[in-house]
């Protein structure tokens, strides 16, 4: 038989499992409460993420049709993964794909090239101690971001075109006898769209920099001055292996997006002399869909562009985990 002493200490043991339990469910009350609350914050997000990224998925199913969008998807004719094959048993349906996947690549590689100089600009930003002068040049540079690429058009016509400011300048100074074609001209392509992309961006892409500066241990600086430091060695032995970080996290998902240029800044600066080398993927769906009248095409093509970078996105994260070990997504 059990002792007293022994019977006293399993009911206590148990009174007191009973009032814990008891305590955990009153504190997880207000947790819940919480919780629920910010689910309902998020909720509005989170429909709208589904609303303007997941339910155009739908769209798909018009890459299996023969779409005619006056009889609508009911009365076009079903053609299953004709429009695949069509992508590659064509030759010169291969050959354009293939011009514009080099296009695409190109300018691509061009911005991963040049991802650096917000980093750098951010950095000598930073070293700027004079608060107004270093305002100014941080606005002046953001602003361009908020410019839509049809003014920045209007910009580089009234600059760059054969009567612009420039070929005008260089003829009244004898410097030319014929104005130079900037913009009518099929050479230097990809290396003038990434220096537009660079001059409208170049301010917006430093801003996330300039935040990771303000977050680095003042200590850093001040131990780095002790043992003698110079600006430049403190801005190259402190700052940037800093922000090299988040540099390579940016740079990871812009590999992920390697196919995804946009073609907003293409399509105003495209003509008849540049079409060849400035039409990217995105452009080229357009141009498919709207002039080309093969909104089933255009689909199937926009349809093999997400996968590829889907697949993209979940092939760098495996390297940054493995690299990094922490995954971007």
């Amino acid at each position: 038989m059990s002792s007293p002493t022994v019977v006293t200490e399993a009911v206590t043991t148990t009174i007191d499992h009973a009032a814990d339990t008891k305590g955990r469910k009153r504190a997880d009350k207000p947790r819940r409460k919480t919780s629920f609350k910010l689910f309902l914050l998020i909720s509005p997000f989170l429909v709208l993420s589904f609303l303007f990224a997941y339910y155009p998925l739908y769209g798909w199913v018009y890459s299996l049709y023969d779409y005619k969008p006056a009889l609508g998807l009911s009365g076009s004719e079903f053609v299953g993964l004709q429009w695949f094959r069509l992508l590659v048993s064509s030759p010169t349906q291969v050959d354009q794909i293939l011009q514009v996947l080099t296009n695409t690549l190109a300018i691509s590689f061009l911005g991963l090239a040049t991802s650096i100089l917000p980093l750098l600009f951010a950095v000598l930003l930073n070293e700027v101690k004079i608060t107004r002068f270093r305002n100014a040049v941080q606005t002046l540079t953001t602003l361009p971001n908020f410019i839509s690429w049809v003014l920045v058009y209007m910009i580089a016509f009234s600059l760059f075109s054969s009567t612009g400011l420039v070929n005008d300048i260089l003829l009244d100074s004898g410097i030319i006898t014929t104005p130079v074609k900037f913009l009518d001209t099929d050479q230097h392509v990809w290396l003038s769209m990434t220096l537009w992309s660079i001059w409208k961006g170049l301010g917006w892409g430093a801003i996330i920099y300039l935040a990771a500066i303000s977050g680095i241990d003042p200590s850093l600086y001040e131990s780095a001055k002790m043992d003698g430091a110079g600006r430049f060695q403190t801005m190259r032995y402190v700052t940037i292996p800093q922000l090299m970080p988040t540099y390579l996290v940016l740079l990871l998902l812009s590999v992920a997006n390697l196919l995804n240029n946009g073609m907003e800044q293409y399509y105003v600066f495209q003509n008849a002399f540049n079409k060849e080398h400035i039409q990217v993927l995105d452009l080229y769906v357009y141009n498919i869909g709207m002039t080309g009248n093969s909104l089933s095409m255009a689909t199937a093509i926009g349809m093999l562009k997400s996968l590829i970078s889907v697949a993209l996105l979940f092939s760098v994260n495996a390297f940054a985990k493995r690299v990094r070990g922490q995954s971007l997504v």
